[in-house]
């Protein structure tokens, strides 16, 4: 296991799907996580969970095909990590199929032993917690973490688990800004935020979201073009195209 050091900051990540996504991402990000954010990003799912260890793999494969810089990290599914034996037998199968550097598992104090085991194992491993996506059954349980004094110790308690197991780095998700602060400047660890602290040593957004496949997004989410718009515009221009026979011209024909 070649142990990972972010050499510049700040950190600059985005997710990927697919090796054409990777392809377009990878000359400018540090790292590509293959997130089990395609439930719902690419399935249309109301969760992450529906996603199998068999989907991650298969999506991780393609993208490892589409990057020659960036690190690439693929998410531990729900249900892929309850136990220590299991944990680490779904990792190395993550690891060997997809030539991954690293795998990413949601937790804090309960998978601290899980984080240690596969560290140990020479697995790299990012940490994620805050929201967990993972735990969330419902659209109404996407709620703001710490913003009462339960959840903000419950939040600084599972970084230092973290941090302490040997991950070497950690995703900040969907907190409060002062939570984040405190965060930053307590612990060494790499944090990774969405939806936290401009000040996190890194960020991370779903590509689809910034590039703006979706009308509805987090409020964290900043969107950078908006494809749904320029894409539906593109078929409306085709479909007039096809219809009043200006496509296919000479140009797209074999003579």
């Amino acid at each position: 296991m070649n142990k990972i050091i972010f050499k510049k900051k700040p950190i600059v990540c985005l997710t990927a799907y697919n090796r054409f996504s990777a392809e377009l991402i990878d000359s400018y990000c540090d790292l590509i996580l293959v997130g089990d954010s395609l439930g719902m990003a690419y399935y249309g799912h109301t969760s992450t969970r529906s996603v199998s260890l068999e989907d991650i793999i298969r999506h991780a494969k393609s993208v490892k095909k589409g990057i020659s810089n960036s690190l690439l990290v693929v998410d531990m599914p729900f249900g892929t990590y309850r136990t220590m034996n299991s944990a680490l037998k779904n990792a190395k199968k993550i690891v060997k199929e997809t030539k991954c550097d690293a795998v990413k598992l949601e937790g804090g104090i309960e998978v601290k032993g899980i984080i240690k085991n596969l560290v140990k194992n020479n697995i790299n491993v990012m940490g994620h917690v805050g929201l967990m996506p993972q735990k969330v059954k419902t659209k109404k349980d996407y709620k703001i973490k710490g913003k009462k004094r339960i959840e903000k110790l419950k939040i600084l308690n599972d970084l230092e688990s973290v941090e302490n197991a040997g991950a070497f780095a950690v995703v900040l998700e969907a907190v409060k800004h002062d939570v984040a602060e405190i965060a930053v400047k307590k612990f060494k660890i790499p944090i990774i935020g969405i939806g936290a602290t401009n000040n996190c040593d890194g960020q991370i957004l779903v590509l689809e979201d910034m590039l703006g496949f979706f009308s509805k997004v987090p409020k964290f989410v900043k969107k950078y073009m908006n494809f749904q718009k320029q894409a539906k515009e593109a078929v409306k221009k085709y479909c007039e195209d096809v219809r009043s026979k200006k496509f296919p011209s000479k140009r797209n024909i074999y003579i």
